[in-house]
């Protein structure tokens, strides 16, 4: 079985991208693997014409209404393992 055969679940590339159009839209978009996608956890995805209020809010190309965009956003974890005390009180000596 060569390297070639060999097909990852990963996918390979994954960066977030912000495009702004002639007409001042704003739409932040995810490469996926050469599939470009609609995505931003940080607000809102497409802003046409710079327009906050008619923002769209995008999670990997599935359009959300803002309250439900809040939602996933809480749902991850907000705090890194390395930030947590039970990893300090781990290590420390006493």
């Amino acid at each position: 079985m060569s390297k070639d055969s060999f097909v990852s679940l990963q996918p390979k590339t994954m960066e977030t991208k912000r495009l702004v159009t002639a007409d001042g839209s704003i739409v932040y978009y995810l490469n996926i693997d050469g599939v470009n996608k609609m995505h931003n956890i940080d607000g809102p995805a497409y802003l046409p014409q710079g327009n906050k209020r008619s923002a769209e809010y995008y999670l990997f190309g599935i359009k959300y209404s803002k309250l439900d965009w809040d939602d996933r956003k809480k749902d991850t974890n907000g705090v890194p393992w390395y930030k947590t005390a039970a990893g300090k009180a781990a290590g420390a000596r006493v």
